[in-house]
């Protein structure tokens, strides 16, 4: 059973919007994490493959898959000795494909609210290299 399965829409309130929504930005605040996802827009994928595709160690990748499926952002299908990820819901998946189409406004002058930020463009991530 996939996890949203276990959710029926009656049971939505707003704690429960708010816990989802919470998950995802934790997901997706790590740019790693946000990668492997937008690799499985199209397709859904072995562990193997996306650390190929975005040139990442296989243990990089494993430990963000850990975090994405304990978050219920994507579930495991087993077939044979490996196991095929894929986002969890489509409804998941039209949002993170909107998600990548939106344009932001970004306040280049806005200090970063974290310090150790290495995501490049973002505070003082350029500076250091």
């Amino acid at each position: 059973m996939r996890h949203t399965e276990a959710l029926c829409t009656d049971c939505r309130d707003d704690a429960t919007r708010s816990f989802v929504l919470n998950r995802l930005g934790r997901a997706l605040a790590d740019p790693t994490r946000s990668r492997l996802l937008m690799s499985w827009l199209e397709r859904s994928a072995y562990s193997t493959e996306p650390a190929r595709d975005l040139k990442l160690p296989r243990s990089n990748v494993a430990n963000r898959l850990v975090c994405l499926h304990d978050c219920g952002i994507v579930v495991t299908e087993p077939e044979g000795r490996r196991t095929r990820y894929e986002i969890a819901d489509p409804h998941l998946t039209r949002a993170l494909t909107a998600r990548a189409e939106v344009g932001l406004a970004v306040d280049e002058n806005a200090p970063c609210v974290d310090p150790a930020c290495s995501v490049p463009g973002c505070c003082n991530a350029e500076a250091g290299a």
